[in-house]
This record gives structure tokens, sequence and C-alpha cells, in this order.
């Protein structure tokens, strides 16, 4: 069985190219496969109630792949971490813890979105944990859709300039968060996004060959990770960077 992975896919009403993309992708693959979506479906998600004509269509073409006996997984990322059941059942869609393990063979692939790798970044890491916190979320799913839209497009704009005052590094993952974590869950591989740096790694941490598969985002190319017999990054011919 082929596994697919995918993450800042960022749909928005304002690149509809990236919505062709990512349904032309959707359509084409296999049967009885399994696609696991790690964040960011979504450029913002401010609460299940709020369905646009794209969230509809979305969701149609996503419960579609479980008719082709494909199933289908999301890890909540940076944008959509408030992306909830009732919307991922619209999508026959299964929401993942944010860290997961699965089996590969005889290895251990570890899935994330992977922002909390950035530890190099206190200040994005003090944000996290303030909005990931259930009783934070609760209360903000209480406004009305249209302040918290209002919200959502200002902590947007405020992250746009912090970040573009930050060195590159910063808001990459940090190496030995990404050691640490490999340990903990006994990870063999490691797939993640967020950075918008596509790449795949492969080096060694006290004795143990590892590797590390990083996706991009598709406003600039889509890309996903096919795992198989082996693992493969690969870049898809899309129209997103037109």
């Amino acid at each position: 069985m082929l596994r697919y992975f995918v993450a800042d896919i960022h749909l928005s009403d304002k690149q509809p190219e990236i919505s062709v993309s990512f349904i032309r992708f959707l359509q084409q693959l296999p049967n009885y496969s399994e696609l696991y979506i790690l964040g960011d479906l979504f450029d913002a998600w401010v609460g299940d109630d709020i369905q646009t004509e794209l969230h509809n269509d979305i969701a149609h073409q996503l419960k579609s792949l479980s008719r082709r006996g494909i199933r289908t997984f999301f890890i909540q990322g940076n944008r959509d971490f408030l992306l909830r059941k009732s919307y991922a059942k619209k999508c026959a869609m299964t929401i993942l813890p944010e860290i997961y393990v699965l089996k590969q063979g005889d290895k251990n692939i570890l899935i994330l979105h992977g922002d909390q790798l950035c530890t190099d970044d206190a200040a994005y890491q003090r944000f996290r944990r303030i909005v990931h916190n259930r009783l934070w979320q609760n209360c903000f799913l209480l406004l009305p859709a249209i302040f918290r839209q209002y919200i959502a497009r200002r902590l947007r704009n405020r992250s746009r300039e912090r970040n573009s005052q930050k060195a590159d590094d910063v808001m990459d993952v940090n190496a030995q968060a990404v050691n640490d974590i490999m340990t903990k869950y006994r990870a063999d591989i490691l797939i993640h996004g967020h950075t918008h740096r596509p790449a795949s790694y492969q080096f060694e941490y006290q004795g143990k060959q590892l590797q590390r598969f990083v996706l991009g985002a598709w406003h600039d190319n889509g890309d996903y990770v096919v795992a198989g017999e082996r693992l493969a990054l690969v870049t898809l011919e899309t129209d997103c960077s037109e």
C-alpha cells in the first residue's frame, strides 16, 4: 500500500490555481492508498461553522477519495489548528494527534506539522502555547464569526511583519529538536512541513542512520512524499508559481 504525505497547501479564494492543482493531485491518487495532510490545508481556519464554497468543494473532493478506498488523515497546522471533527467528518478524514508514528515495513515514520521544531523562535513558541490551549480555543470559537476573521487577518499581517525581520535560521527547525524528537519516538524517518523549504536529508545521530523529509508550500510548487518500498520527495508540475 502506498502512502502520500502533503503539507502547507494553503488553500484560499485568493489563489484558485492552488485549488486546481490540489484537486488534480487528489484525482490522480491510486485507489486503496492513504493520504496524510500534515497541516495548513487552508491558509486560515477560524471555526468549522464558517463554510465557504471553497471549503465545501474541498470537502467533496476529499470525501470522494473514500469511495475509491483511499483513507485520509489530517494533522492540524499553525494556520488550521481550529479545524475540528465537524469539518473532518464532512471530508471523511481522521484527525490525528499533532505528533504521530506510523510503521512502514521495519521503519518508524514520525509525522507532524513541524512548527514545534522551530525552537529558536522563542516568540512564536510562546504564541503557540497560548493558542493551543484548549480553553483559549473554546473561548475564541464563541466570538462572532466576523470578529474571528478580523483577528485572524490581524495576526497574519503581524506575523508577516515580524517574520520579515527574523533571520532565516531562526524560522527553520532546530537540529537538536529534530534529534530529540526522533530519539523520543524511536523514529527512523521524520516527515514535516511548515518551513516551506522542501528537501530530503540523510544523517547519523547516536550511531543510527536517519532520514528527514521537508514538504514545501503549494504556493511555490506542489510536492509530496510517497512511501512504498522506498520514500521519495516528488515535485509536481503545477500552475501555482505562475
